[in-house]
């Protein structure tokens, strides 16, 4: 019986310890390939080259580093260069939370998001600390999920967003199956001059806050639980069509 075959993905690069935990501990569910960007590729979001050619390097078994994003490393894999489909995409383990809004911005759950496009079941998973201490908890957490999605599945157009505490795997509290709560971002435009003259920008500001709602991930984390989020293909606001249908817009 040919064992599954899983894609494994992240932003913070190939060279990133959460991306070598999380291949490890799925090495025991299935045959895993590793697809991840050549350097750091945070808050690209679902972004695609387009405008270069992508170019892919295997540094050893199993391991293959992509000069793109994310979504260019999961595309590419799926599409072309594994050779068969994958039964499972998992995406991280990221440096840092990709809690509430922040998934709009996320390249990890981009990498989740692109395999659910693809038809693969698809998992993202993110260390809720940006120095994270604990990140084989978060592997294993990753190997919970990844273990029951094989098994059971996922519904239709549907990927999961994980979260888990920084806290050795005995202290965690429990899952939570949360809805996705909204950052209050404290972003900050600073402007500087290089030593020609020239002015560039760097966008910055403090860690975002959030605000505090009931059933959200955030609320999850706070309780020291696991927050698993699932997100879903059709991101319409369907409340409000008929809204809409009712307005006379004059073109």
């Amino acid at each position: 019986m040919t064992p599954p075959l899983i894609l494994v993905t992240n932003d913070d690069g190939i060279r990133a310890l959460g991306l070598r935990l999380l291949a490890k501990a799925l090495q025991c569910l299935g045959h895993v390939e590793v697809y991840a960007p050549e350097g750091q590729q945070s808050a690209v979001g679902h972004s695609v080259s387009l405008h270069k050619p992508l170019r892919v390097n295997t540094l050893e078994p199993g391991w293959h580093m992509v000069d793109g994003t994310p979504t260019d490393c999961v595309m590419l894999a799926v599409r072309s260069l594994l050779g068969r489909r994958p039964d499972l995409v998992v995406s991280g383990v990221n440096s840092g939370a990709n809690l509430g809004d922040d998934v709009t911005y996320s390249g990890t759950v981009a990498g989740a998001y692109e395999g659910m496009l693809l038809g693969v079941p698809s998992i993202a998973v993110s260390d809720v600390s940006y120095k994270p201490v604990f990140q084989e908890t978060a592997a294993q957490v990753a190997q919970v999920v990844a273990r029951h999605v094989l098994e059971h599945g996922l519904p239709a157009d549907t990927t999961l967003n994980v979260n888990v505490p920084d806290v050795p795997y005995d202290e965690l509290k429990g899952v939570a199956i949360a809805r996705m709560g909204r950052r209050d971002y404290q972003d900050e435009i600073v402007r500087r001059e290089d030593p020609r003259g020239g002015v560039y920008y760097w966008i910055g500001g403090d860690e975002p806050t959030h605000i505090k709602e009931s059933g959200t991930d955030f609320e999850a984390i706070e309780a020291g639980k696991v927050s698993i989020t699932p997100l879903h293909r059709d991101v319409t606001h369907h409340d409000t069509l008929e809204y809409f249908r009712n307005i006379a817009f004059a073109l």
